[in-house]
């Protein structure tokens, strides 16, 4: 076993205690049953044996004679020899489960700061008083408010990385210890985790928090006074203006932009307005450049700018898909499918509104799935009008912007929120395509949920979901001997509640396993795209054989769909895709692959279903090798994007979200190349019908993008890489 922890030597444990004896020497000898063997106990005025039970046990001990809870971790961190990088604190008290730390460990190449959510487990919400869990859940959502990243607890067990401990520069020598480190870590740009860690009453000594109703008040107090100093020193100290100036720069900048491009958005009947929509996109691009260089963003700040900047762009004229969004509502409204007739019909002809002129290829009948057109219909239902369905498209988008911010913050989210294509694309242009990934951002969320990763090997073990393949890097312990040491270190008396534990949490699973594939068929309703990632949670639900939950996962994945098609099937059929339209045949619009091969074989020109064989390809390929949904739903888009041979501008936003966790910089990248992508209407209105870019405006649009995928690979391989 020693040999699996050899990398431990440079991790010093710091553990403050205040008449601990009843349990200081148990709490040294489990740590050190992990080969913990740098253990330093902070006396902070002990009139007890803790320290002679501590020595005995074989700790170093420090002496600080001064109460407080934060000038006791403070004085742990004095004289710290040059070979410790990590700082492991604990509490004294025995209350701290342990044997939860192999999990910590496994983290390191990850995270900067893991914290343990004593709040993520039942055992441990039960085992802490009303005032704690009270005080952690207002503490938690105050820093969320202010700060943008959302927490859960505000617990004493806590991995840090030395030098980002010296980058925070604790200045708290109370009990705002921990939530001063937390926020302070977000305001250093600090990669932060949360694992959820079991939690028992102390087996010795007395509580000075929550023993008592005044001592919980103080220590409430305390850490309220010292989240009120760090929101002064954040927001209202002078200068009353943020210090990074592109806080101020950023905002401003995607401001001006979407003033500029407001009055130039129909492309294909004003020649001018391209170019002058370049103009201010390239503003709009810069402002979204500046927001790389931002270290830290309040709340308010990121939302502010991301409500304005749609609503500005919302009288923008919109593209010309909205206008068959409105039109396949409306038909509906009226008792036709717009499955079964195109905008062109005769029969539809009396129904035909001033803005019909504006539908594309009107000879083309619905190539949207049944759930979006139920969408178009409930809204024709209350006004067939562009300004309700452009609200509804960004309602879905902004709530799109608080799930990531939610999960990840809101400086991450800003790839998203503060995007220039996604902005023109859903507020400006009123792309529907927030529908569909509104459902799948959420099952992404939910399925990847941090707390109780859904990873397994094929032994059925659990394995973190940011972690190595198979748990074979050298940092992180396969988790059957993992499982083993929480066996061993469990007393007899809770085998029985640790397996009924795991039951339940086998069962949350299936539930959010179920949750998660249901999402993905609304997904699926709304754009067929969605539809290979559902094969996706049915793979892995076959990991190890589990036929009866990939069956279940499979037919909650299709239930949406089924169940909307209804009203558009009859007689037998279901007319939901145009088989034979210039769409699926041979419909180009600045692709990269189809493109290249076009130049080497010109008949595949005319064959838009040869790229079915490499996308599934693909897929299969990602089944194979993706560790969780995040990395297969990415990398499925970014595969379907690259081989498709029909891309517009506006598919890009596919891959934001995803690129939120990724921080892959071929999306940020891309998401200026794909300006671009206007040259086409450009050219319409100019006359020219041939809707092709040259080699050269395809160099421009895909280069970036491929380099900078290339560059996150190298950079995220690298990472990996243990000395």
């Amino acid at each position: 076993m020693n040999s699996s922890y050899e990398d431990l030597n440079n991790v010093l444990v710091v553990i403050p205690v205040l008449n601990e004896e009843a349990a200081i020497a148990g709490v040294i000898r489990t740590l050190q049953s992990f080969n913990l063997q740098k253990i330093r106990v902070v006396d902070n005025g002990s009139c007890d044996r803790s320290a002679k039970r501590a020595i005995a046990a074989g700790a170093e001990i420090v002496d600080e004679p001064i109460p407080g809870y934060g000038r006791a971790c403070w004085r742990g961190l004095q004289q710290l020899p040059s070979e410790i990088e990590w700082i492991l604190f604990c509490d004294g008290d025995g209350s701290d489960d342990l044997s939860q730390l192999p999990e910590f460990f496994a983290q390191r190449t990850h995270y900067d700061l893991i914290l343990g959510n004593r709040r993520a487990t039942t055992a441990g919400r039960r085992a802490m008083t009303p005032v704690q869990n009270f005080g952690n859940a207002l503490a938690t959502t105050l820093i969320h408010w202010g700060w943008g990243q959302q927490y859960h607890d505000l617990g004493p067990l806590r991995l840090i990385r030395r030098a980002a401990l010296e980058d925070i520069q604790m200045q708290d020598r109370g009990f705002g210890w921990t939530v001063e480190m937390q926020t302070r870590a977000i305001e250093c740009g600090l990669r932060s985790h949360e694992l959820p860690v079991g939690y028992r009453p102390r087996q010795g000594g007395r509580s000075k928090i929550s023993g008592t109703l005044s001592g919980g008040i103080r220590a409430g107090t305390m850490i309220l006074s010292t989240l009120g100093k760090l929101y002064w020193r954040r927001f209202l100290s002078p200068p009353l203006f943020p210090p990074s100036p592109f806080l101020w720069l950023s905002p401003l900048l995607l401001f001006l932009g979407c003033f500029w491009i407001i009055p130039h958005g129909d492309f294909l009947n004003q020649a001018e307005a391209v170019p002058n929509f370049w103009l201010g996109a390239g503003l709009m691009g810069l402002g979204f450049i500046c927001s790389w260089r931002i270290r830290s963003l309040p709340g308010f700040w990121f939302w502010s700018v991301a409500i304005l900047t749609r609503l500005l762009l919302l009288p923008m004229h919109p593209g010309d898909d909205v206008w068959r969004y409105i039109w396949e509502g409306y038909i509906q409204t009226w008792g036709f499918s717009p499955y079964d007739l195109p905008p062109s019909a005769p029969e539809l002809a009396l129904y035909r509104p001033e803005w019909w002129s504006q539908i594309n290829f009107p000879e083309v009948s619905a190539i949207y799935p049944p759930i979006a057109q139920l969408g178009f219909r409930a809204l024709a239902a209350i006004s067939p009008s562009l300004g309700l369905f452009k609200i509804a498209i960004v309602g879905a988008d902004l709530l799109i912007c608080g799930l990531l911010s939610r999960r990840f913050g809101y400086r991450a989210t800003l790839l998203y929120a503060w995007n220039p294509i996604v902005l023109y694309s859903f507020a400006g242009g009123a792309h529907y395509d927030s529908w569909f990934l509104l459902p799948l951002v959420a099952a992404w969320l939910l399925f990847d949920k941090p707390d109780s990763p859904l990873k397994e090997n094929r032994d059925g073990n659990s394995t973190a979901s940011r972690g190595t393949r198979g748990g074979r890097d050298r940092n992180i312990l396969p988790m059957s001997m993992t499982s083993a040491l929480r066996r061993s270190l469990a007393p007899p008396s809770t085998i029985s509640s640790v397996k009924q534990q795991r039951s339940q949490r086998r069962d949350r699973l299936s539930c959010r396993w179920l949750g998660s594939a249901l999402l993905v068929g609304v997904s699926v309703a709304v754009k067929w795209m969605s539809l290979p990632i559902l094969s996706f949670l049915v793979w892995r639900a076959l990991w190890p054989v589990r036929v009866r939950l990939a069956l279940l996962t499979l037919l909650c994945g299709l239930l949406p769909l089924g169940l909307s098609a209804i009203p558009f099937c009859h007689t037998g059929e279901c007319p939901l895709i145009p088989t034979g339209s210039f769409f699926v045949t041979h419909g180009r619009s600045a692709e990269l692959i189809p493109h290249i091969v076009t130049q080497i074989w010109p008949p595949s020109r005319w064959e838009n279903w040869l790229y079915a064989f490499p996308l599934c390809l693909a897929v299969i390929w990602l089944l194979l090798r993706a560790r969780n949904f995040q990395e297969f739903a990415e990398w499925y888009l970014l595969s379907l994007v690259v081989i498709s041979p029909i891309i517009h501008a506006w598919y890009f936003t596919w891959l934001t979200p995803f690129s939120v966790a990724s921080r892959n910089l071929g999306t940020k990248l891309v998401s200026l190349s794909a300006l671009v992508y206007f040259v086409l209407p450009y050219r319409k209105a100019l006359g020219d019908y041939s809707w092709e870019l040259s080699h050269q405006e395809h160099a421009w649009l895909w280069t970036p993008f491929i380099l900078g995928v290339l560059w996150t690979v190298w950079r995220q391989n690298s990472k990996e890489i243990v000395p």
